[in-house]
């Protein structure tokens, strides 16, 4: 088992990452300054997020396809997960929602982009299937109503803490996740086409390793408890790094946490570009958009209530703006099944825009 996980080691660079959950945990207890605790927390988290699917994708060769894509459905996001979970607990509700908004817009405008970028500078015109691409930009297009239509008629019913409001949060959350579940069934047994779960393992992408079952269960228990580790340094570190750094706490929502959970993961979407899959790359920037979207903002909505910090879908202007039109574009992008550099740096421009904007925000 050891020499396996040690032959990982070497085969992915993001692993030599892991130095950094020791000195988080030294620079925690030694009474270093707030902002090494979260950047150290922060570059620990990338390597465990790894961990905890590359065990995931591990436990898929022992459980089949259908049981390790259910698998991947609800563990692809573990580790943004976990660091919500953690936020929530601490009462940075708007944290929590920032970082919602800054998932969804992450794969579809930064991964999505990077990806048509580079694969198109060194592939030229690259295509990918229209059919899988627009069911999920519709799936998708539905998620982000879903996700709006709180924010719009909340105030019809009530303020944010009114049993009305809250009551809309959970019944939207519930429904959202039902189309969840229904898009996984649709995928694994109406379908041959997925259109919630990401594939990248099912199409062989990472190539993981082929640990025993023994050893992914290990890893993945692991891995998880250093996210949890690392997930509470990381937002302990919250307020004082916003203080000392002068950036608010809505900018290392909507950009900053996404970036540090999904990482790894990003880069795979880019390579496969340059390999020359864009149909799996758009697969990957999609699904996880709609993961995020259908999954864990409900799930969180839940979790939420039973911590004692409810959490409502409701959702700043800038947000709603934000979220829209990350949707419509990339559905746009996407509607003819081909791509090429210059529609992906039309997508990092359009990030990289909204990035200065919230940057700027108070």
């Amino acid at each position: 088992m050891i020499s396996r996980v040690i032959n990982y080691f070497r085969s992915d660079p993001f692993s030599i990452l892991v130095i950094f959950l020791p000195l988080a945990a030294v620079a925690n207890y030694s009474g270093w300054d707030e902002v090494w605790v979260f950047l150290l927390s922060a570059l620990g988290v990338v390597p465990m997020a790894r961990f905890i699917g590359a065990a995931t994708e591990s436990l898929a060769l022992y459980t089949g396809p259908r049981i390790g894509g259910l698998l991947n459905a609800t563990l692809g996001n573990a580790a943004e997960l976990i660091i919500t979970i953690f936020a929530i607990r601490a009462g940075l509700l708007e944290l929590v929602k920032a970082s919602i908004t800054g998932s969804i817009l992450g794969n579809l405008l930064l991964v999505l982009g990077m990806s048509m970028l580079l694969g198109g500078l060194k592939n030229g015109w690259q295509q990918f299937d229209r059919k899988h691409a627009t069911n999920n930009a519709v799936l998708l297009t539905l998620a982000v109503v879903a996700l709006v239509v709180p924010s719009l008629l909340s105030h019809y019913i009530g303020s944010e803490e009114s049993m009305g409001v809250e009551a809309l949060s959970l019944g939207v959350a519930a429904i959202m996740i039902v189309l969840y579940a229904l898009g996984l069934a649709f995928s694994y047994k109406g379908t041959n086409s997925p259109v919630v779960a990401p594939t990248e393992e099912a199409e062989g992408i990472h190539h993981g390793p082929a640990w025993s079952l023994t050893t992914s269960l290990i890893v993945l228990v692991a891995a998880t408890i250093g996210v949890a580790y690392l997930s509470e340094l990381l937002v302990g570190a919250v307020e004082p790094v916003v203080i000392s750094l002068g950036i608010s706490e809505f900018f290392l929502g909507i950009i900053l946490i996404p970036l540090i959970g999904n990482v790894a993961e990003h880069l795979v979407a880019v390579q496969v570009a340059l390999r020359n899959k864009m149909e799996l790359s758009v697969e990957v920037s999609l699904a996880s958009s709609l993961q995020i979207a259908l999954f864990v903002a409900p799930v969180l909505v839940f979790i939420s209530l039973l911590i004692g910090n409810p959490l409502q879908l409701i959702f700043n202007q800038f947000e709603i703006i934000a979220l829209i039109a990350s949707v419509l574009i990339a559905a746009l992008v996407s509607a003819d099944g081909e791509s090429n550099w210059l529609e992906g740096a039309e997508l990092l421009a359009i990030y990289l825009i909204l990035g200065l904007a919230f940057f700027l925000i108070p």
